[in-house]
């Protein structure tokens, strides 16, 4: 008797989509890459918001666009890896 064989199957995510959603929804587009990120944004965003009266977000939801293409592409190259 035989054991079955298992296949996990795991998504590629499409970097130009998480670096819009990165800069469009900020931390919260950021999810759609790294939840560890986003998390981390959301604290960052919530200090540098109220210490510069939301003029800081100008500069952080930009990061977020930036983190989030650099995830998928970190994340899909890790999964391309693994299936070589």
């Amino acid at each position: 008797m035989s054991t079955p064989q298992v296949v996990i199957v795991k998504s590629l995510k499409n970097p130009g989509t998480a670096a819009i959603l990165g800069c469009v929804a900020g931390p919260l587009g950021l999810l759609y890459s790294t939840t560890k990120g986003a998390i981390t944004m959301f604290i960052v965003n919530f200090v540098v918001g109220l210490c510069t009266l939301g003029f800081g977000l100008l500069l952080t939801w930009p990061i977020c666009g930036l983190w989030g293409y650099n995830a998928a592409k970190a994340h899909n190259e890790k999964l391309l890896a693994e299936g070589e």
